[in-house]
């Protein structure tokens, strides 16, 4: 049995945002959620919870809405982690909403924030390890893990944050083109969503307030991020892993 070796002090609970539609994703999504879009006969959510469960992780909170039996029939024999369903059934809460709801579940101490959809190759550490280990609730809200916008499988936009070199972040103004790219993974602290709003929000307005008070800050990714987005990127994600294992 392989034992993974994670620091201390990693987080034991995650949210794992798994309730969006996956517009761009269709037509695959007509039929299925993107959590449940294979790459390499895998599921995307499975690449995510692995990882979770390879740093650590005991409980992954996760959010359904689009399809959510199928999601939830999915999980249900997952032991490592422990599934526990937030329903979104009835209303979408959003990225940051999604989260805010889940707080108490997530045992109000810095926790593991991914992306359903959000997949990447480790370099020679674990990233979710890498992100543990480069934590600090004294300095942070969120610290991000980031991916180099050019280069990334799968990504053509302009970017999301700057770094700067004590590693704070700062979003990206409308017209400026900026080097990192958000890789959908992250560690907040539940301070993060201090006096959040009811209902539904982006995560983003928490990541935009956390960065207006300095406490805003990013990780470089070790290895490749791939932006499965869309059917197309799909084929380019499988070559990716395909090469690296080769």
């Amino acid at each position: 049995m392989h034992i993974t070796h994670h620091a201390a002090r990693n987080p034991r609970s995650a949210m794992v945002l798994a309730a969006g539609l996956g517009e761009r994703m269709r037509p695959l999504t007509e039929k299925i959620p993107k959590p449940l879009v294979k790459v390499c006969g895998t599921a995307l959510i499975d690449f995510v919870l692995d990882k979770l469960a390879a740093a650590g992780v005991e409980c992954a909170v996760v959010n359904v809405h689009h399809f959510a039996e199928s999601i939830e029939r999915h999980l249900a024999g997952r032991l490592r982690p422990k599934i526990v369903i937030s329903n979104e059934r009835e209303k979408l809460l959003g990225t940051g909403g999604g989260v805010a709801k889940c707080l108490e579940q997530l045992g109000n101490v810095p926790f593991f924030h991914v992306n359903s959809d959000s997949i990447w190759l480790d370099g020679v550490h674990s990233n979710l390890d890498r992100l543990a280990e480069n934590f600090d609730v004294q300095r942070m809200d969120g610290l991000l893990l980031l991916a180099p916008a050019a280069g990334s499988v799968g990504y053509a936009g302009r970017g999301d944050f700057s770094m700067q070199p004590d590693g704070r972040l700062l979003h990206r103004a409308e017209r400026e083109v900026v080097p990192f790219v958000y890789a959908g993974a992250a560690l907040l602290a539940p301070a993060l969503f201090a006096n959040a709003p009811d209902g539904p929000f982006a995560l983003t307005q928490m990541f935009r307030r956390a960065e207006e008070r300095g406490r805003l800050f990013g990780l470089r990714l070790e290895g490749l991020w791939m932006h499965v987005g869309s059917p197309e990127a799909i084929a380019a994600a499988e070559a990716a892993i395909v090469s690296s294992a080769a």
